[in-house]
């Protein structure tokens, strides 16, 4: 049957939703361990130590590549994570959806690419979603962190743009440069902003290994590995819905082993974000680059 896909890479479609998705509660625990910045320089540099002697070198793309790792690498991963250290894994899981949003915006303003009513409005219920959910009593005042969030979103869209303009270069390949690149900068950068290297490294905690090391091997090594290939076999209007999966694993997930409360704003936020992005990549799902790593 034209266009369907085999029961193995179905399989295959939602463990790689699933693995995103448990990602939040487990990034969520590791921050009880870890400060934001030292986390995400461990996450990368294991990254980098796995991939990198299986890829190409990004000949005459090093500049681009180094662009990216600060965007997505240094900037995108120490707002997320940020925030994420002081919200909720399940508000964190909706409101990073927004990504897609910002995502459809500057597709159309550097690539000319049309919105259309339907994406418009698909942008405009994504919003009103997230905005649901930060007039929660529940969040407690944590505008700052669920700000953190959604400017990791931005940031993002902006590293999507910069992948676009990358060529020559596969999606394996760039994760594995970005993290040699992104290592040294969030390090130096949790020198400066964050205390106490020395304690915390030598009294780290299984728990915070075991979430190092989901974050790089299951989520990088495993997800993108899967995903690329996946890829390979299927269309982007075929993959994308899958993706669609990963904020309500992720909120759930977070109900179930962190004890996170399952209120009416959040499924009613969350339901309305999740459909507003359904609409933007099932009308036109090339707005996101298969490149760009996603929390």
């Amino acid at each position: 049957m034209p266009g369907s896909i085999a029961p193995l890479h179905l399989i295959m479609f939602v463990a790689v939703a699933l693995v995103w998705g448990f990602n939040f509660p487990v990034a969520k625990t590791g921050l009880m361990h870890l400060p934001p910045l030292l986390f995400m320089a461990l996450r990368f540099a294991v990254v980098a130590i796995i991939l990198v002697p299986f890829v190409k070198l990004p000949r005459g793309r090093w500049r681009q590549v180094i662009g990216i790792a600060f965007t997505l690498g240094l900037v995108h991963f120490s707002l997320m994570f940020n925030g994420l250290r002081d919200l909720d894994a399940a508000t964190a899981a909706i409101a990073i959806q927004l990504q897609v949003p910002f995502a459809s915006l500057l597709a159309a303003v550097f690539f000319k690419d049309k919105l259309g009513w339907r994406r418009a409005l698909g942008m405009a219920i994504a919003f009103i979603g997230v905005a649901l959910i930060a007039g929660e009593p529940r969040l407690n005042g944590q505008y700052l962190a669920l700000f953190l969030v959604i400017g990791a979103a931005c940031t993002w869209s902006i590293a999507n743009v910069q992948i676009k303009f990358l060529t020559g270069v596969d999606g394996f390949a760039l994760n594995a440069w970005m993290a040699v690149f992104a290592t040294p900068m969030l390090l130096i950068a949790s020198l400066v902003l964050e205390d106490n290297h020395v304690v915390i490294m030598s009294e780290i905690s299984w728990t915070a290994i075991f979430a190092v090391l989901y974050q790089s091997i299951m989520v990088v090594v495993f997800g993108y590995g899967c995903w690329y290939w996946l890829l390979r076999r299927y269309s982007f209007n075929q993959a994308m819905p899958f993706t669609l999966l990963v904020p309500v694993i992720g909120v759930f997930s977070a109900v179930w082993f962190l004890g996170e409360a399952l209120t009416p704003y959040l499924i009613a936020g969350g339901g309305l974000t999740v459909v507003g992005v359904a609409i933007i990549v099932l009308r036109r799902p090339k707005v996101a680059s298969p490149g760009a790593e996603r929390q």
